[in-house]
């Protein structure tokens, strides 16, 4: 294991790198496109660089802190650093054309509504929200389309508070990077509590909500305490479960450490606890060097300390953990530190995709050569999987069947709980990198749910349709 870290992982700078100190809270500073010229480290950077950030960060959403520049980035190693990677735009995530309208409206010093219009044409070419987000996944209730919410899965609600729509830093493959970039036609956010309640009240398959966005850790506790509470109604028997999906335990752990409120936080984890709800913690976890500080271990000690679980997920992407030995130490030092491994997804067909995605085939083998290396403990991740618009599609194994080299697939959710654990074959495609890629195995014209799919989009593109008019 040692000699595994030596390899994989960089070595500190000389300067102490790490926050150990926790008596006290530790203010939040950030850099955008607007200031990241004055980060000390980027100053050193080559021009070529630094432009690029500029111009990628022109069209796609950038934000970093502190918090990850002095103690996650080695600067040492830029640009292939994962977490530089994670976290700073990057020439190849746009194309070339895109890039160089880009760059070449800067250079010519446009005004910035030029630079914006150039910018939101290419946003709007890059599918901003997949698998139906807008359309198939908003509910209804009363004959009003319920905006800042999702009811994909029978169970499971997602919920964006307004609040909560930003990041304490942006990951650069973010398949919600539209929520970040000023249109508000690509954004989704809601204001009350109450209709959220409401809604499960009237939904008895729903046992788990899911507070997402962006991030809903970067409201204060009071904020997120109006949210959850309506949740806490001893009418909703239904609700089982609270899940709230964050990147502050890697990205701020102090939130939950020494800012102001974190006391009050934890607190509020251990009052949902006493209402009868479980919580769980959907971490995002995208490198082992995440979780090395001591101040993200204790953060994850004071959450399990609470009560609440936390189940670790990420997507397996090129240039930042497109290796096994990285998920195999990661998912090891997460069951170490009390977490449980959840999912190991496929990058999304949305954003910089391009830059960013990883052959199933390499994605498979990447998840079996980590899998087959940790313990039981750790074997609870599923994967890899795609947020595809029918459901969570499993890339269960390649195989020959009757002479016919195939992939073996599964859902692990499914918008009919029917399809789910049904493995179904697709033809082996080295190159196929998402489910619309692949062809039906076996002569097949169409996968299983093909037919039922396409009712259920015409069904609700119809609903959705008659309520704009």
């Amino acid at each position: 294991m040692e000699k595994m870290h030596t390899q994989i992982s960089v070595a500190n700078h000389e300067e102490t790198r790490h926050l150990t100190d926790f008596s006290s809270p530790v203010q939040f500073k950030y850099f955008t496109e607007n200031n990241f010229e004055s980060i000390p480290q980027v100053q050193a950077l080559s021009d070529d660089i630094r432009f690029s950030i500029k111009v990628v960060a022109s069209v796609l959403p950038f934000k970093v802190n502190e918090y990850v520049i002095r103690e996650l980035i080695n600067w040492d190693n830029i640009p292939d650093d994962p977490i530089f990677q994670l976290t700073f735009p990057q020439h190849g995530m746009l194309t070339e054309r895109d890039f160089n309208t880009v760059a070449d409206l800067i250079k010519a010093e446009a005004s910035r509504s030029e630079i914006r219009a150039a910018a939101n044409k290419i946003r709007l070419s890059l599918n901003p929200h997949p698998a139906g987000q807008m359309t198939l996944n908003v509910p209804v209730m009363d004959g009003h389309v319920l905006r800042g919410m999702q009811h994909k899965y029978r169970e499971t609600v997602l919920f964006f508070p307004t609040s909560g729509q930003t990041c304490h830093a942006y990951c650069t493959f973010c398949f919600r990077w539209a929520q970040f970039v000023g249109l508000s036609d690509l954004k989704f956010a809601a204001k009350e509590g109450e209709i959220l309640r409401d809604y499960v009240l009237r939904h008895p398959e729903v046992t788990n909500v899911l507070f997402t966005g962006g991030d809903p850790m970067v409201m204060k506790t009071s904020v997120l305490t109006r949210y959850i509470e309506p949740l806490l109604d001893e009418r909703l028997e239904n609700l089982q479960t609270i899940r709230i999906g964050t990147k502050a335990l890697a990205y701020w752990p102090m939130r939950f450490v020494t800012d102001k409120d974190s006391d009050d936080l934890l607190r509020l984890f251990e009052r949902i606890r006493k209402a009868g709800r479980q919580v769980a913690i959907m971490a995002h976890y995208n490198h082992f060097r995440e979780l090395e500080t001591p101040v993200a271990q204790e953060a994850i000690r004071r959450v399990l300390d609470t009560g609440a679980m936390i189940r670790t997920q990420s997507p397996v992407v090129a240039h930042i953990n497109d290796q096994a030995v990285i998920w195999e130490e990661m998912w090891r030092e997460q069951v170490r530190l009390g977490m449980v491994p959840y999912y190991m997804f496929v990058e999304r067909d949305t954003g910089a995709r391009d830059y960013f995605k990883v052959p199933l085939e390499q994605a498979h083998r990447i998840y079996r050569d980590a899998y087959k290396c940790v313990n039981g403990l750790s074997r609870t991740v599923r994967g890899p999987s795609m947020s595809a618009t029918p459901g969570k599609v499993e890339v269960s194994g390649i195989a020959e069947v009757n002479g016919e080299k195939v992939f073996v697939l599964r859902f692990i959710q499914g918008r009919n709980p029917d399809w789910v654990d049904q493995p179904f074959f697709a033809q082996y495609d080295p190159n196929a990198s998402w489910l619309n890629e692949l062809t039906p195995a076996f002569g097949e014209e169409k996968f299983f749910f093909e037919d039922e799919l396409e009712k259920i989009i015409s069904t609700k593109t119809r609903m959705m349709e008659t309520l704009a008019a």
